[in-house]
């Protein structure tokens, strides 16, 4: 049995909570997948996975093991990068994640760090704040770039003394409506955006929280006309479906000259939220990881952060 290898394999079982779809994610069979980790079990003398019609989850030795496998795959991740490096070429990969409305920041600083370091490969993803915090928490992700405020509220307190942030921008919000209106007009209150027909994201995302915030603070409260987890379909629905929305100035940085779009600063409240980056505890840290926390501190990113996170072009 190749330890290393069946460590792997669990990893991505408790990622996809599904044999099947794990076992095409390591690009094995199913059965190859199940006979390691029964031989993962025997190895330790435990039972680790609950097995039924379906993935029943981990038991708590499961846990354990699960734990030491997250920490052996960094572990390894990061020889293989300091091997490389020494050889005279870093190479190796980056998992980073963002929420949806920093996903455009995030593109951006991934590209920056490929242009200054092309031996590495960042994975980008979008998340939810929880999905990133767990995988902060269990090492999966070597940087997140998100809603620091979430570290100090909800019994997270805990949570976040192994979790380093790094403050970044301030999230300004806006509101799109459809084409009509003058592309450069005048600011609006959540007041007046309120009695607009609405698309918002749902509300298990944070940034809904916040929307939901800033209109009871304007004494105002809102039913969404549509709700979506999709930026994108969002944007849609302004565009394409008449509906009104509202987005941080990062996404609407991202709309061409072209949209079909009117954008108006949302005041009274005057509402700004505090974006930053986050990473793991960096007992075990890559070289990747140590470069990509040296480019969040630099000029070069602080002039993207300044022309794009805030206010619109």
């Amino acid at each position: 049995m190749n330890l290393l290898t069946s460590m792997r394999y669990l990893v991505a079982l408790n990622e996809h909570r599904h044999f099947a779809r794990a076992a095409q994610a390591c690009h094995i069979t199913q059965p190859a997948l199940s006979n390691a980790l029964r031989a993962l079990e025997e190895e330790f003398g435990v039972v680790i996975v609950r097995r039924g019609r379906v993935f029943g989850g981990l038991t708590p030795e499961g846990e354990q093991v699960l734990a030491t496998a997250l920490s052996m795959l960094k572990a390894e991740e990061a020889l293989r990068q300091d091997l490389s490096a020494d050889a005279g070429g870093l190479r190796g990969k980056l998992r980073m994640a963002a929420v949806p409305t920093a996903m455009p920041m995030l593109t951006r600083f991934a590209a920056l760090l490929r242009e200054q370091h092309p031996g590495i490969t960042p994975m980008v993803l979008s998340m939810s704040s929880l999905e990133i915090e767990s995988g902060l928490e269990d090492l999966t992700l070597d940087l997140a770039l998100g809603y620091s405020d979430r570290m100090r509220i909800n019994g997270r307190a805990a949570r976040s003394t192994r979790v380093t942030v790094w403050p970044q921008y301030q999230e300004h919000y806006f509101l799109l409506s459809p084409a009509g209106q003058k592309k450069a007009s005048k600011a609006v209150t959540w007041a007046q955006a309120a009695s607009l027909p609405l698309c918002l994201l749902t509300p298990d995302m944070h940034n809904r929280l916040i929307v939901d915030e800033s209109f009871k603070a304007a004494g105002c409260e809102v039913v969404a006309a549509m709700e979506t987890n999709s930026v994108l379909s969002l944007m849609l629905a302004v565009t394409e479906g008449g509906l009104h929305s509202i987005l941080p100035g990062a996404l609407v940085a991202t709309l061409p000259d072209s949209a079909r779009l009117s954008v108006q600063p949302l005041r009274t409240p005057q509402v700004q939220t505090a974006i930053a980056f986050l990473t793991p505890p960096q007992e075990i840290s890559t070289r990747a990881q140590q470069l990509a926390i040296e480019l969040m501190q630099s000029a070069a990113w602080r002039d993207q952060c300044t022309r794009f996170a805030g206010a619109m072009r």
